[in-house]
């Protein structure tokens, strides 16, 4: 990841509102970005990316369990980041949700991120490509396999976007919306307050027909929605074997993540990206 002068005067924005009901019974207690992955909550993976690109001050849009955390990562100078949070009373969806942090943003530029989302991108690249276009908006497009599955934006040959589709079964380009994507400060505030708003359906619809310059950033870095308990598995092995790259496991991947506490007994075979976690015992000959 390349460090530059970019991302200093960046507010970071995770939405981390969401109620997970795809992975209960996990959530029932616990927010989706805060289970176990990897041997962290998930979430901290994506605030040491945060980190890595030199952005510091983040703000955190909760709603479900607000309170864990902020338990949790508290004021954010453990992992040297500087940590704000705002509690929707009621579920106002993701433009909703960017709103409601506006008065929190310190920096003409905020990057936002979907908190559910695994990703590998390059975030330093992302925001380079949005001053070098002078955009309002930059959207983080990953290209995939089977892109019927997801809503689909085309770009030009400069890359500027051409419209937002939904699913569809012939999609004309095989980039998809990957949950990422950069504001200028002032589109945030004309986000109506208080209520309800879809950016994929409402906001970003409505800058293309207003003619803003709306780029997207395109490359085929790991992607995978956290949102089922297969993709959840999925995930954490890949950041334990190190295809999904996470700044807290630099030098400790391979095909399994043992904690210091766990007892683990002689010829266990520990494979596809296992985590062993705190104080767990394992007999000897499992596999």
């Amino acid at each position: 990841m390349t460090l530059t002068d970019n991302s200093k005067n960046v507010d970071a924005v995770i939405l981390v509102g969401g109620k997970g009901t795809r992975l209960r019974p996990l959530t029932v207690n616990t927010p989706k970005p805060m289970l176990p992955t990897a041997g962290h909550p998930f979430l901290t993976h994506l605030l040491a990316r945060i980190k890595a690109a030199g952005i510091t001050h983040v703000v955190l849009g909760t709603s479900f369990k607000a309170e864990v955390f902020e338990e949790y990562f508290g004021d954010g100078s453990e992992m040297g980041l500087e940590i704000e949070y705002v509690v929707e009373d009621q579920p106002l969806g993701t433009g909703g949700g960017i709103r409601n942090v506006y008065d929190k943003l310190r920096h003409d530029t905020a990057i936002v991120f979907n908190g559910d989302v695994l990703s590998g991108a390059d975030l330093s690249s992302i925001l380079d490509t949005h001053r070098e276009k002078d955009a309002d908006l930059t959207m983080h497009l990953v290209r995939v396999a089977n892109p019927r599955a997801f809503g689909c934006v085309p770009t030009d040959e400069d890359g500027r976007v051409s419209e937002f589709l939904e699913k569809t079964e012939d999609p004309p380009t095989d980039q998809i919306n990957a949950g990422c994507y950069v504001f200028k400060k002032e589109l945030i505030e004309q986000i109506p307050a208080g209520r309800v708003v879809s950016v994929e359906r409402e906001t970003f619809p409505q800058l293309l027909e207003e003619g803003k310059r709306v780029f997207g950033h395109v490359d085929a870095s790991y992607w995978r929605d956290m949102g089922t308990p297969s993709d959840f598995v999925r995930g954490s092995a890949d950041l334990v074997r190190g295809i999904a790259y996470s700044p807290l496991l630099e030098g400790k991947t391979g095909e399994s993540l043992v904690d210091a506490s766990a007892g683990v007994r002689d010829g266990v075979l520990l494979l596809g990206g296992t985590v062993v976690g705190r104080g767990t015992e394992i007999g000897a000959g499992c596999r």
